[in-house]
């Protein structure tokens, strides 16, 4: 299928633009009044402990300028860990560290920064340098996933997560984000990471995309980035569709990573997410959306849902067309 095609052929195909997205998906299906409980990471974090989906642990947050310049108190010693804005977007913002090197810390890039540095740095989140519409912010300093093995070959100094489109509880599209020296260690499209499609029905990679262009080797390492066995992906599709009523949002990006110690944990979610997971996958969010509206029943259980999912848009068995039999 080739996907540098002409507008038509693309609306042929299923594809789904953007102003698309957001007048028949995100319009009509997310409520602006729930936008906080994703637009706000803290908050997130908290809707999911207290339902019982498993987070990154929080070490702390910092809400002042001067808790900024204390920041020593809250790492305590620590020597890994992640720093991020709360309400940050597009993966802007966050600072990952991997140990220590001497009295600095070191980046996942091998960067070394020291106290000041992570001070001014939280000072800059606090300011609002990476929010939304660049608000005041806080910051939070949290748990380092660490990449699970299977990963190694094919990731960059970062730890690759796991991106689902999630349209009224049914997980409909997913790939796998993985870090590039380019992207600074980080699973962002945006800032240079890979995305690699993902089958629905049973979690191995298939298509690369990298800088919107077709790829099939890591750009790093090297090794080939299809077929690879995604872990533990019942969980990851059960984490996926219990956001839908996580949140009350019914067109929803779920980002989950899995740890090596600890499986999957959802990261982050967007009410907004982008539109390049169909260049990964080579499959058109449309038609799949479709399917959902016409075979999809709203009031079925997370199990029904995945099981859906899976035998509709799974492997050779997916079907981009509404069936004729009865849901």
């Amino acid at each position: 299928m080739k996907w540098l095609a002409s507008p038509r052929h693309l609306r042929e195909l299923g594809v789904l633009g953007m102003n698309a997205r957001n007048a028949l998906y995100i319009g009509p299906n997310n409520r602006r009044r729930y936008y906080p409980r994703v637009d706000d990471k803290l908050l997130t974090k908290q809707l999911a402990i207290d339902a019982g989906i498993a987070v990154p642990e929080l070490y702390g947050v910092v809400e002042t300028q001067h808790g900024a310049r204390r920041i020593d108190r809250i790492l305590d010693g620590r020597s890994d860990f992640v720093i991020k804005p709360a309400r940050g977007s597009g993966g802007d913002g966050i600072t990952v560290i991997t140990g220590r090197i001497g009295g600095s810390y070191r980046k996942a890039s091998g960067v070394p920064l020291d106290l000041d540095d992570l001070s001014h740095h939280i000072s800059n989140i606090l300011s609002g340098m990476y929010s939304l519409g660049g608000q005041p912010d806080r910051a939070m300093i949290e748990y380092r996933v660490h990449a699970h093995a299977v990963f190694g070959s094919i990731s960059y100094h970062g730890v690759p997560d796991v991106r689902v489109i999630v349209y009224r509880g049914y997980p409909v599209l997913a790939m796998l984000r993985l870090p590039t020296r380019l992207s600074d260690g980080k699973a962002n499209l945006h800032q240079g990471a890979i995305g690699v499609g993902i089958d629905i029905g049973g979690g191995r990679t298939t298509h690369g995309v990298w800088r919107e262009m077709p790829v099939t080797v890591h750009p790093d390492t090297m090794y080939a980035i299809a077929d690879v066995q995604v872990p533990d992906w019942e969980t990851v599709l059960q984490l996926s569709a219990r956001a839908y009523e996580l949140t009350g949002l019914g067109y929803l990006g779920v980002d989950i990573v899995i740890d090596s110690n600890l499986g999957p944990l959802i990261l982050e979610l967007n009410a907004r997410p982008g539109l390049s997971i169909q260049i990964a996958n080579r499959v058109g969010l449309r038609s799949r959306l479709e399917v959902v509206d016409r075979d999809g029943d709203r009031k079925a259980p997370a199990e029904a849902r995945i099981a859906f999912s899976k035998a509709r848009f799974g492997g050779s068995r997916a079907s981009d067309t509404p069936s004729t039999e009865p849901a």
